[in-house]
């Protein structure tokens, strides 16, 4: 069984830690919060992070370092002075300009977050002292901890339920908050208001890694050793025993150097410099990935397959496990969408955080989400940045007595036209007089961005063009920005060159639109000035699906 929480826990008690990680690109479209958010805010987003009991907060930087949040704001945890919801995104001022380093998070919620320079913040749920600002209110914004770490630079953080715990630059752990298990390790089981550095064996090593589990704490050292202590009901510290420990203990792995510890609702996965991965703790859900559902209170090999492991995840509100291998092949097992996995299944995902995002309930972030500046291009990016570019152009389109440059190569890739009718040119100038401008370089642009932008008007002439070349995926796109641009005044001229190009569906979709908005379209100058032949089709097709009736 998993362990049982004490009462005032609540369904919400699950923690979840979370830790940098470095992305090309940063979809956090796969989390609903950010349905709420804009395309234009998504795409400034550089780090984030989702938390809460059901995925409802959510904190984020900008591109500018901002800093925002969004969501239920239970007890405060958006840091915003006060507890109201908000579905639009709000700048946490207090943070603006700071650039974050690592966040964490619990049940409360409450948040501990470092900056790059090495700086604690923490706000949220208070009631057992895990703010570590000595007292027991809620932080209802971002309070700066000092104390014991005036002198240190914090550059790992971690909480539990309701204790938490960070790293510093020379391998000193700080811990604070809730105690009853010994989660702390100071030695007792009372709570500690402030942070208090993790001595006992820990005292003479220096750490590299910290991971908290829902009442326990981990901390790899740089010999590869494993150090843990707090609530061991699950056998999730690994002793072999059920019995909590209230100081730093070592996990007898002969052999064995540890790199990462990531820890789960009530289990514990540990990555080995060899790429192999050891997991131990409840397993009701399979979350082992042992291929049964038996708990093990020792370290139990998982096999994934012969290519090696380069990153473990888990995240405290679901029973999941997720690893990535060396080749970029992710496998998840545990509770996944409801389903108890016993082994670890291949995904088609292409990053850890994706299987929490998609599989686990609720859709939370297992760790800070982040996206590095990267000066690489993709091959599509590259052809995106050249269209209309002189300096590599070996080709102009004289349009309207204006320039379009264009690459031949890239032309006769695309379009089957200029197969033809480029194969045997050597001219660098082609002038056009049946298109537009407008028009002309829009169908140039797709060819190399596979997309159009242009207002419903133009799109009529794109479409003109579309069919004329027979390129039936932008005639499409020219169809769809064409229903999405409809309104009383164009319909009918948008109707008109549905008719003439023959696009059946546009036309259904534009006569709709007529019939439905009918006494403001026959107000119009379109309507007026309509085709006699358009003009009695429309009025005996009306007639037919009953326009006229009173």
């Amino acid at each position: 069984m998993e362990e049982e929480l004490p009462p005032f826990y609540g369904e919400s008690a699950k923690p979840v830690q979370a830790t940098p990680s470095s992305l090309k690109m940063l979809d956090v479209g796969k989390w609903p919060i950010f349905s709420l958010c804009s395309e234009e805010e998504l795409q400034l987003i550089r780090q984030a992070c989702v938390f809460g009991s059901a995925g409802n907060e959510v904190l984020y930087t900008t591109v500018n370092n901002e800093v925002f949040v969004l969501g239920t704001n239970c007890c405060g945890c958006l840091g915003l002075g006060d507890v109201q919801s908000t579905i639009e995104p709000r700048r946490l001022d207090s943070l603006s300009g700071k650039k974050v380093a690592c966040l964490s998070y619990g049940s409360g919620p409450h948040i501990v977050l470092a900056t790059s320079e090495g700086e604690v913040f923490t706000w949220g749920h208070n009631a057992y002292s895990q703010l570590g600002n000595g007292t027991t209110n809620h932080g209802l914004v971002p309070c700066h901890i000092s104390t014991n770490l005036s002198n240190k630079q914090v550059i790992e953080v971690a909480c539990g339920s309701y204790h938490s715990l960070v790293l510093t630059s020379d391998g000193e752990v700080f811990a604070w908050g809730y105690n009853n298990s010994g989660q702390v390790g100071s030695g007792s089981t009372a709570n500690q208001p402030i942070p208090r550095r993790v001595t006992s064996c820990l005292q003479n090593k220096v750490v590299v890694n910290i991971a908290c589990g829902q009442m326990c704490s981990m901390a790899v050292v740089d010999n590869g050793e494993v150090y843990v202590w707090g609530y061991n009901g699950n056998g999730q510290l690994g002793l072999g025993s059920g019995g909590n420990q209230s100081t730093p203990c070592r996990l007898a792995l002969q052999g064995v150097r540890v790199q990462r510890v990531a820890c789960g609702y009530a289990h514990t996965l540990i990555l080995t410099d060899e790429g192999q991965v050891y997991a131990w703790g409840a397993n009701s859900y399979g979350q082992l990935g042992t291929g049964n559902k038996s708990n093990q209170s020792y370290p139990t090999p998982v096999v994934v397959e012969k290519d090696r492991i380069i990153e473990i995840a888990a995240c405290h509100s679901a029973h999941t496990s997720a690893a990535k291998t060396q080749g970029g092949h992710v496998y998840m097992w545990g509770q996944c969408r409801g389903q108890s996995v016993v082994l670890p299944h291949l995904t088609h995902l292409s990053c850890t955080d994706d299987v929490f995002a998609c599989f686990a309930s609720p859709a939370v972030s297992w760790r800070l989400l982040s996206v590095e500046p990267d000066d690489h291009l993709t091959v599509a990016e590259s052809l995106k940045r050249e269209f209309d570019n002189p300096s590599t152009a070996d080709l102009r389109f004289l349009v309207d007595g204006k320039y379009i440059y264009a690459h031949k190569v890239l032309l006769k890739i695309r379009c089957e036209h200029f197969r033809s009718s480029l194969d045997n040119s050597e001219d660098d100038i082609v002038e056009m007089s049946e298109f537009s401008y407008p028009v002309y370089r829009a169908f140039l642009e797709y060819l190399y961005t596979d997309s159009i932008s242009l207002p419903p008007e133009e799109a009529v002439g794109l479409l003109d063009l579309a069919t004329f070349y027979r390129e039936n995926r932008l005639k499409k796109l020219c169809q769809q920005t064409i229903k999405q641009g409809i309104c009383e005044e164009n319909a009918i001229a948008l109707l008109s060159a549905a008719v003439k190009y023959d696009a059946q569906d546009l036309e259904e979709f534009c006569f709709r639109f007529c019939v439905n908005h009918l006494t403001v379209v026959t107000q119009t100058s379109g309507f007026a000035e309509m085709d006699h032949d358009l003009l009695k089709n429309f009025i005996s097709k009306a007639s037919r699906v009953g326009a006229f009736k009173n």
